[in-house]
This record gives structure tokens, C-alpha cells and sequence, in this order.
């Protein structure tokens, strides 16, 4: 069976590192062709330097894959569903919620397929911990979720302007696992967001979440963007039965009571377009705004504490 042409629109680390590579030895997609502004290609296939120019010189071409950074991405999705191509986008989606529901809303009238990756929720141990959870209760959850923002987002300047989410952008991550595998609805209570003086965006985050379990679990998070020693990527749960459950290393190891019961390599980005090649199939869209709304809410209730200047 011919494998599936997809367009990769926005060629920055993730796409480098992860979409292009995964997409190569997927059994049911391949590259078409690659959109950069800074002209960056993918072999000896076609780039574009505007999606406008891919749907001209392509118009047969059904697949997109939008990993551009998310302030543009609403524009680009809805230029994509117009085009007729099915849409899967990489997190966060779109610096609000109201440009997801439009988004959400217009891939149905043109009948397109539209998902919303989080990359983090394809894990066996993350679908382990969600069946532990529901079955066995939760008297507590902490995240904590530490990187290098000069590591992951080396002089990538968008991440620090109104829209890139500073350290949301990898803490949506945790937040994405956080509501997956919470057998209850989770709420921000309150938020602590420390701004470097001179950026747009937090680069450190606590915060404090609520739930309307009559037990009141105890449920926080924080996050940062200076760890330099490794990431630090780990939720700590307890359980009404006493048990301690550790995702590690952002969902892909799970530890109960301090012995490795599941510890897989990363293969996210390859579940991802597994998933995608279902969704095509079933005629089925896909997205989740949940780690959006826990983000918005904490940016709507955190109180702002301004910080040392950051530097690249």
C-alpha cells in the first residue's frame, strides 16, 4: 500500500529532531515536501518558503504536519483546512482558546481531520499510571519539571514573547500527562510566576491545583527553565491505598514503590503518527484543550514576581 504524502510546515528543532526522522521510517506516511522560512529542506524534496506556495505547486497534497511556533498557528491551520488537507499540530496549539474552538469548529465544516499532539501522553507508563489512578484512588500529585531553555530552545527569542509560553512550553507537557491520567477534573488554584525583567513570559512557575474531591487531594506543580544539570521530568503520585507511583523521565518509566515496573524508550513522535494514520482512517478528529486551560488559567490567577534579566 503507497504510504501517505505529508507536508512538514516549519522547520525548527522539533521538526529536525523529531517529525522528519519519525515520518521516514513510519510504515504509513513519507515527506512530500517541507515549508521554512528560512528555506530548509529535507532532502532533494520540494521546500516552500510559505504554505501558500506548498498548496499552489502541491494542490493534491492531503497531509499536513504544523510545527511552527503557536502564534502563527491558527492562521496557518485554517489556510491549511481551506487548501483541503487534514491537519496534525505540534503543542502547545495556539496561544488562546478561543483559537482552538475556532479551530476545532472550522476543521468540522470543512470536514477535515484536525489533532492536537501531546506528545507526552504516548507512553505505555502513562497509560499504566491512569489505570492505577482510577482503580486505586489519589490523595496526592507533584510535578516537578526542570530543563534547559538554552538547551531545548537555543536562541529561539518567540518563547519569550507575549503568546510563546515561556516555561509553559515545556511544563504544558507535564500538564498534558497530569490531566490525562487524573481520574477527576483538575482546577488552578493559584500561581506563582516569576518573569526575567527583561522578557515577556515566566521562566519559573508553581502552582497549586483543587478539585472537587470530597477528600481534597493535594495537587502541584512546578516548573522551571534554568536546570542545568538535566531534566528533570517527573510526577510524583500517592494513592488512596498507600501506594507511591514516579513517572520519570516525561512519562516514559514508571516506578511504584521505588521499583521499575515499566521503562520504555521515547517513541512518542512515532505513536503520534500511529495515531494520526488511525484518525485517517476512522474519519476522526482529535483534540484535547485541557493542558491549555490549566496554562491560561494560571496566567489569568498567578501573581507576578519579576526576576534577573535573561541573557541567551
Amino acid at each position: 500500500m503507497a504510504k501517505k504524502k505529508i507536508a512538514v510546515i516549519g522547520i525548527g528543532k522539533i521538526a529536525i529532531d523529531q517529525h522528519l526522522p519519525v515520518i521516514d521510517k513510519s510504515k504509513e506516511f513519507e515527506v512530500a515536501a517541507t515549508v521554512s522560512t528560512r528555506m530548509i529542506g529535507h532532502r532533494d524534496l520540494p521546500v516552500f518558503k510559505t504554505p501558500a506556495e506548498l498548496y499552489e505547486a502541491l494542490p493534491r497534497i492531503e497531509l499536513v504536519a504544523i510545527c511552527t511556533p503557536p502564534g502563527i498557528r491558527h492562521a496557518f491551520v485554517r489556510e491549511a483546512l481551506d487548501a483541503g488537507t487534514h491537519v496534525l499540530m505540534e503543542k502547545p496549539p495556539t496561544p488562546t482558546i478561543s483559537e482552538l474552538d475556532d479551530l476545532v469548529a472550522y476543521a468540522k465544516k470543512k470536514k477535515r481531520i484536525l489533532f492536537q499532539t501531546w506528545h507526552s501522553r504516548y507512553n505505555e507508563a502513562v497509560d499504566a499510571a491512569k489505570k492505577i489512578m482510577k482503580r486505586d484512588g489519589v490523595k496526592s500529585v507533584r510535578i516537578d519539571w526542570r530543563e534547559s531553555v538554552r538547551k531545548w530552545h537555543p536562541g529561539q527569542d518567540w518563547v519569550w514573547e507575549p503568546g510563546g509560553f515561556g516555561v509553559f512550553d515545556p511544563g504544558i507537557n507535564a500538564l498534558s500527562i497530569f490531566t490525562k491520567i487524573l481520574p477527576f477534573p483538575v482546577f488552578v488554584d493559584h500561581a506563582k510566576l516569576k518573569f526575567p525583567a527583561n522578557r515577556q513570559t515566566p521562566i519559573d512557575a508553581e502552582l497549586q491545583f483543587k478539585s472537587a474531591e470530597p477528600h481534597c487531594p493535594e495537587l502541584s506543580a512546578g516548573f522551571n527553565w534554568l536546570e542545568e544539570s538535566g531534566e528533570v521530568w517527573t510526577l510524583r503520585i500517592e494513592t488512596l491505598e498507600g501506594d507511591e507511583l514516579k513517572l520519570e523521565k516525561g512519562g516514559t518509566v514508571l516506578r511504584i514503590n521505588g521499583a521499575v515496573i515499566i521503562e520504555n524508550p521515547s517513541e512518542e513522535y512515532e505513536r503520534i503518527y500511529e495515531h494520526f494514520a488511525k484518525l485517517l482512517k476512522k474519519g476522526k478528529s482529535d483534540v484535547s484543550d485541557a493542558p491549555l486551560r490549566l496554562v491560561a488559567d494560571a496566567f489569568l490567577l498567578g501573581a507576578r514576581e519579576n526576576v534577573e534579566e535573561f541573557h541567551w
